[in-house]
């Protein structure tokens, strides 16, 4: 009691301040130049290296107060899980659009003694839940499966951080814990970014009472400077704290969850919720130009789909092309193309389909994609077949990554789905329920709301868990230890995002400032369309992808691409990066 005390009153001058910045000592700035790369004039965060640099572990996320908790964690003698637990559970508080209690997620961890893991705490289908549950009277997929109570699936995320430290956490649950707790009771200055996301969806937030009273209080969206205080999500906290997994999933957060459901028609029962278990499963694992990489596997697409493009692209020689160069990019689309046609098509929950793994990850099968890759020119989507489609988050999720001092790493992905999931809270908990339905096929055979085709691999079941993006990835470095950690927010974008990150490094031997600040782009497949950021390419270069027959479509270079905070350990030095695109941090010790 006394050390969980200790931790409730280092935090109050967190949720004073915000800690916007790492404090003094905690790290510092570098502006090493990033050798022969140089972005466009028109792009708006510098080449220069701005990353922070430590000498033992780092935390990098999309909230300075989350980093701050993860960042003190280690710092008195956590490893990285630990920091990856109280973190994820700060976020919960500080980061309520997509960090969460009542959503899911993956982890993946590479421990200091060698040990390696990846954790499935993706949520599931209720019991009741039916192939064609959100179809209309029009014979249509309707909005059912975005907001209000049938959007929700069964929460994974605190049955996944209860997992991970089981296996691997080395200081006690509850002092990992108090820190969000200390957050939700005692409140903390609301920031720019928590004020923009609760705007964004404050029409969404307004249908429910309970979501209204906690994020519109006074019929109005708090602004930054204001404090915020979410007393009922600490109780639940609290209980969590008290009893671990059963703290949430029996008990009174159980009954809670299950009354409010059957108040509004919902489907997830007390029994859906004492049934979740997260699963441990064997990592993805793959080489690229020499390194191991380790990432995540199904029902998460991203691990496949991250090594299918690097396999793809293992038979050209990518530093021959320039960075961004139009035969690099064009290399790249193509690879793109093919392993989301891959993904699209082949990819669901394990537990029900049957996905080949060992043929997609094999160099054979991605030199059969590749060969028909016609250098300087696009290939019509229209032309590569490989089945039917699946569907993909929102953008609405939080990617974080951990080094320790001990040779450890964890990368967390975690995602409510859409911006504040379902938009129900249910009353008494302060607790957000995830929208996370809509990422299975509603209506197998049409597009979804990304332009994919939604397939059979990915329709709905009772106790099936939906296909995902996600791909929290760590790379070793020659010494066999951690190098790079990274992963990334942004739906479909996040798989092509954690891969140009992990080639900016490794094939162009760019500092993790600069890696994260670069611009970027992505390919799906359907729609056929290169999306870039806009003031990421130069009009010649833009023109010569048309003239190769590339639709393009600009995006916003302020996150319509992603997050991506990542850290990367190169010559004993750990650096570390949130990502410009949003107010995030990265600390180090």
């Amino acid at each position: 009691m006394r050390r969980t005390t200790a931790w409730m009153f280092m935090f109050v001058c967190v949720a004073v301040a915000g800690c916007s910045k790492p404090e003094s000592g905690h790290g510092s700035t570098t502006t090493t130049a990033p050798g022969a790369i140089a972005f466009p004039d028109s792009w708006p965060y510098p080449s220069a290296d701005t990353g922070v640099t430590a000498a033992h572990g780092m935390v990098a996320t999309d909230a300075p107060i989350a980093t701050h908790v993860g960042a003190t964690v280690l710092r008195n003698g956590g490893n990285a899980v630990d920091a990856a637990i109280a973190t994820a559970f700060a976020l919960a508080v500080v980061l309520p659009a997509a960090g969460n209690l009542g959503g899911g997620g993956f982890l993946v961890v590479h421990m200091g003694d060698g040990r390696e893991a990846a954790l499935d705490f993706r949520e599931r289908a209720p019991g009741t839940a039916t192939r064609d549950m959100y179809i209309g009277a029009n014979g249509h997929a309707d909005d059912r499966s975005i907001t209000g109570p049938l959007a929700a699936g069964v929460p994974g995320s605190v049955a996944g951080l209860w997992e991970a430290h089981e296996r691997f956490g080395s200081r006690p649950w509850a002092e990992l814990v108090a820190p969000a707790i200390a957050l939700a009771e005692q409140g903390f200055v609301v920031d720019s970014d928590f004020a923009g996301a609760i705007r964004g969806d404050s029409a969404r937030l307004a249908h429910f009472p309970a979501s209204a009273a906690l994020f519109l209080p006074h019929g109005r969206v708090p602004l930054a400077g204001d404090r915020w205080r979410d007393p009922e999500l600490a109780a639940v906290l609290r209980r969590i704290s008290a009893s671990g997994q059963k703290g949430f999933y029996t008990g009174r957060t159980a009954e809670l969850i299950a009354a409010e459901m059957r108040r509004v028609h919902g489907i997830m029962t007390e029994k859906d919720l004492a049934a979740y278990q997260a699963k441990w499963r064997d990592p993805i694992e793959f080489t690229y130009r020499g390194h191991k990489v380790i990432s995540m596997p199904p029902p998460s697409s991203g691990g496949l789909t991250l090594a299918l493009v690097a396999h793809e692209l293992a038979r050209f020689d990518v530093r021959a092309a320039p960075w961004h160069s139009p035969r690099e990019i064009n290399r790249f689309a193509e690879a793109m193309r093919r392993g989301f046609a891959v993904r699209n098509g082949l990819l669901g929950d394990p537990d029900f389909v049957t996905i080949p793994t060992a043929r997609l990850l094999s160099q054979q099968y991605a030199d059969s994609l590749s060969k028909s890759i016609a250098e300087g020119h696009a290939t019509p989507s229209a032309s590569i077949h490989v089945g039917g489609g699946a569907t993909a988050e929102k953008q609405q999720t939080t990617h974080f990554s951990v080094m320790d001092g001990q040779g450890g790493a964890a990368a967390l992905t975690t995602t409510l789905n859409g911006g504040f999931g379902s938009a129900v809270v249910v009353p008494g908990t302060g607790l957000l329920l995830n929208d996370e339905m809509d990422d299975f096929a509603a209506e197998p055979g049409r597009p979804n709301m990304f332009g994919l085709v939604q397939g059979e691999a990915n329709a709905i079941a009772p106790g099936k868990r939906m296909l995902s993006s996600m791909t929290p990835t760590i790379v070793l470095g020659d010494d066999g230890k951690p190098m790079l950690v990274t992963g990334a927010q942004g739906g479909p974008t996040i798989i092509t995002t954690t891969y140009q990150i992990m080639s900016n490094v490794i094939d162009y031997d760019m500092n993790i400032g600069t890696a994260v600040s670069a611009p970027r782009l992505h390919h799906q497949h359907l729609p056929d369309s290169l999306y870039y950021e806009r003031g990421g390419l130069t009009k010649a270069t833009l023109d010569s992808l048309t003239a190769m027959g590339y639709a393009t479509s600009p995006q916003s270079p302020t996150g319509d691409l992603g997050y991506a905070a990542s850290i990367l350990r190169r010559n004993g030095v750990v650096h570390g990066a949130s990502d410009p695109r949003v107010h995030g941090s990265a600390e180090g010790y």
